[in-house]
């Protein structure tokens, strides 16, 4: 069956077309959004959900949400979505970062030029019939500072296009490596200095805990005498009301403003100074970004939904298509070995160790570890999966850590997981081989190679004569069938496993008749997804 994907607001029709070419099964409902109650009750059928601004995905519309695999945002905000409650659902959400850049950073740039030259009142003075020519004195932008607070996409360009009018550029941004910033041309400042030596502050990070009100009463008052201030990325990053006080001091010459704290904006402090320049959220409301992002979102949930890739997930670590062709047997296997670490622990998990050797730990390795965790996770909770695993096992506080290594042995590369509990460590180990088939290559230490199977009896034992007639008689009798077998022991009379793929679970009381022949340390049936 097809997947199924809603779309609650207005994408262009080029977009939806996107969906229907790809063989996806799409209603375009725009004004659904709106209606909370009405998506509520519809939500419950589909795979996908297409948005922009106007639906709110809350905690109570991701409970009537059974069947949601993915959330597309057409743009970067993602302020009217829960994404805690939707990481725990397991529902990937991902936005179209790029789609809206050049014309966000163009927006920024064009709002400097108008609060320097104080375009809007001269326009409205001048349509007026007024010739107040002398009355708008500004200031030219070269050779002036430019402050960027986040020097990330959106500022990074903001960045170039201020260099190529011949300004000054500082950053702020803790994530800015000092080689980053020379090759962008720009020097890197601490928060405190960029305030003290900007002619202009302009902002371009997301809205968090940690940059919410950025430019603080206190920072404000940090600044350059004759500062001008552009906002266009995020409402909440400034103080509005001690601005407005600046701006009417004179301690700051000029503000432009495109997003604000409370929106649809209908009033606020900056509204009706004359040297503030505001606009009604039009960072992306160009033709050519309202198409992008929409055909971005159209593109990468398509893309989910038939291949597994993820592009611009916020939730999850993003896998190219290209990558999710290579590492699709590489995520099973790490399922397998999760999920035969969590059948195997029947006490607390505290913490996961991974080993990547070789040609795995090349690869994706944010993706192989969600897998992992989302393999053991499962034996409490069947309904997690690589989104919400992270989650679940953070709440749990349980320790995850990581180690790569160069190829060691005789696989090009393989995975090792080890589960550490307050009794023992667990640990298991797989490969995937040429035929794109995972299989177990080790388990407690003792080499084997098993390929995993719907259905497996794992036993551990002395290393014995009799343990292979035993179970080949023991199960025969019961009419269970062993496809195939695989044997393992740590040396001559030491311990000895036997892992066996068989057709169908095997049922207690046989798995209680070979408890009874007092051979046996462990006797556990396994279940794997292998579809």
């Amino acid at each position: 069956m097809a997947p199924k994907v809603l779309i609650s607001d207005k994408l262009s029709e080029a977009a939806v077309q996107i969906f229907r070419d790809r063989g996806i099964d799409v209603d375009f409902l725009p004004d659904v959004g709106k209606d909370k109650d009405k998506l509520a009750e519809i939500i419950g059928q589909y795979d996908g959900l297409a948005i922009r601004s106007a639906t709110k995905v809350t905690e109570k519309i991701l409970e009537s949400a059974a069947n949601l695999k993915v959330i597309g945002r057409a743009g970067i905000g993602t302020d009217n979505i829960d994404k805690e409650a939707a990481s725990k659902r397991g529902v990937i959400v991902m936005n179209t970062p790029f789609g809206n850049m050049i014309t966000t950073a163009e927006h920024a740039i064009a709002m400097m030029f108008a609060t320097a030259r104080q375009l809007p009142e001269a326009s409205a003075s001048t349509h007026a019939g007024k010739w107040e020519k002398s009355k708008f004195m500004g200031t030219e932008l070269t050779a002036k500072t430019l402050g960027v607070i986040g020097a990330g996409n959106i500022g990074g360009i903001v960045c170039d296009r201020a260099r190529g009018l011949k300004m000054k550029v500082v950053a702020y941004d803790p994530y800015l490596s000092t080689e980053k910033a020379d090759k962008m041309g720009v020097e890197k400042v601490e928060l405190d200095e960029l305030l003290a030596r900007a002619d202009f502050i302009t902002l371009h990070v997301p809205l968090t805990d940690q940059t919410r009100n950025i430019l603080s009463k206190e920072n404000l008052e940090k600044t350059k005498k004759g500062v001008r201030i552009i906002n266009c990325a995020r409402g909440g990053l400034v103080d509005e009301g001690a601005l407005a006080e600046l701006l009417t001091s004179g301690h700051v010459a000029g503000a432009a403003f495109d997003v604000f704290s409370v929106e649809p904006a209908k009033e606020n402090a900056l509204f009706g100074l004359p040297n503030v320049v505001c606009t009604p959220h039009l960072g992306a409301a160009t033709t050519e970004a309202q198409e992008n992002v929409a055909l971005q979102v159209a593109e990468q949930m398509s893309n989910y939904l038939l291949t597994g890739a993820v592009e611009n997930a916020l939730n999850m670590p993003s896998v190219t298509a290209e990558e999710a062709k290579v590492m699709g047997p590489w995520i099973k296997l790490a399922d397998h070995l999760g999920s035969f670490v969590g059948q195997m622990t029947d006490e607390p998990i505290k913490a996961i160790n991974i080993l990547y050797d070789g040609a795995a730990s090349e690869m994706n390795l944010d993706a192989l570890n969600c897998a992992v965790i989302a393999g053991i996770m499962k034996r409490a909770n069947p309904e997690v999966n690589m989104v919400s695993a992270p989650v679940v096992a953070k709440e749990r506080g349980i320790q995850i850590s990581t180690t790569n290594q160069d190829k060691s042995g005789t696989f090009d590369g393989y995975v090792k997981v080890t589960a550490v509990t307050s009794k023992r460590e667990r640990s298991v180990a797989g490969t995937v081989f040429s035929d794109g088939k995972p299989r177990f290559i080790q388990i407690k230490g003792i080499n084997i190679e098993a390929e995993v199977g719907a259905h497996m009896l794992y036993t551990t034992n002395e290393d014995v004569p009799g343990i292979i007639g035993t179970l080949g008689h023991t199960l025969g009798e019961s009419d269970v069938n062993i496809a195939n077998f695989t044997l393992g022991r740590s040396e001559a009379g030491g311990e000895a496993i036997a892992l066996l793929y068989v057709d169908d679970e095997v049922p207690a009381e046989v798995r209680a008749k070979l408890a009874e022949t007092g051979l046996f340390n462990q006797i556990k049936p396994l279940a794997f997804d292998v579809v």
